[in-house]
C-alpha cells in the first residue's frame, strides 16, 4: 500500500511509474526507491500460502481475503486518506469495494455505489477498479513496491532451498518444472498453495501416470 499527498503523485508519473508488469526487474528495483522517497507512508502485508491454504479451506475466497488484508493495512494508516484506490482483482469491481468496506473500520463510501449521507461523519472514498495499476500512478507505484517486494521474497525461498523456482507464477515453466520435480520435498511444497490450479493441474498429471 502507498499513500502519498494528492500535489506529489505526479511525481510518479514523472520518474516513469507505470503498471509494474511493463517494466523490467531491474527498472522496477530503480523505481522501488525513488517511489519510498516520494511516498508519504508504505505498508507491506505478506499473505503466506499457508494463510491462503487455511482460508480457501474455510470457504474465503482469494479476492475476499486479499480485501481484508488490505482494509488491515488501510485501518493501521494514521494519516487522514482523503481517497482509497483499489486494483480490484474482481472483474465486478464494485464487489472488491463493498468487501473491503466491510472489512474496514473506518467510514467509507465506495463509489459507484447509492450510500445514505450521514451527518457529521466524513467519509474517505473508495474507488475500486479492474486494472486499477494501469490507470492510477499512486496503483502503479503500489504494484511495483509489491512486486520487488515479491521478487525478493521469491529469491529468498530459492536461496534457503536451493532449487531454481523461477518466477512463481503458473505462466513460468521453471517454476510449474520445480514443483513437479519435487513433490515429496516438504520444504518446497511449504511455499505452494494447495488450491493452486497449477498444483491441482500437477498432481493430476501424476495420478493419470501413475494409473496408466
Amino acid at each position: 500500500m502507498v499513500a502519498v499527498k494528492k500535489s506529489n503523485e505526479r511525481k510518479f508519473a514523472e520518474i516513469g511509474v507505470r503498471d509494474s508488469k511493463m517494466l523490467s526487474r531491474k527498472r522496477r528495483e530503480l523505481l522501488f526507491k525513488s517511489i519510498n522517497s516520494i511516498s508519504d507512508a508504505i505498508a507491506v502485508d505478506k499473505i503466506t500460502p499457508a494463510e491462503i491454504n487455511q482460508a480457501m479451506s474455510n470457504k474465503i475466497s482469494l479476492n475476499e481475503l486479499e480485501a481484508i488484508r488490505f482494509a488491515k493495512l488501510f485501518d493501521q494508516l494514521k494519516e487522514d486518506i482523503g481517497t482509497v484506490y483499489l486494483d480490484s482483482p474482481d472483474v465486478i469491481q464494485e464487489k472488491f469495494g463493498i468487501r473491503f468496506k466491510m472489512s474496514s473500520g473506518k467510514p467509507l463510501k465506495v463509489i459507484g455505489l447509492k450510500q445514505k449521507a450521514q451527518k457529521g461523519i466524513k467519509f474517505t472514498k473508495v474507488i475500486s477498479e479492474h486494472k486499477a495499476d494501469s490507470k492510477y500512478p499512486v496503483v502503479s507505484a503500489a504494484s511495483i513496491i509489491a512486486k520487488v517486494v515479491r521478487d525478493r521474497e521469491v529469491k529468498k525461498i530459492e536461496k534457503s532451498l536451493r532449487i531454481r523456482i523461477g518466477s512463481g507464477y503458473p505462466s513460468d515453466s521453471k517454476t510449474i518444472d520445480a514443483v513437479r520435480g519435487n513433490l515429496t520435498n516438504s520444504a518446497l511444497l511449504s511455499h505452494v498453495r494447495e488450491h493452486w490450479s497449477t498444483m491441482r493441474s500437477i498432481k493430476q498429471t501424476k495420478i493419470s501416470y501413475f494409473t496408466e
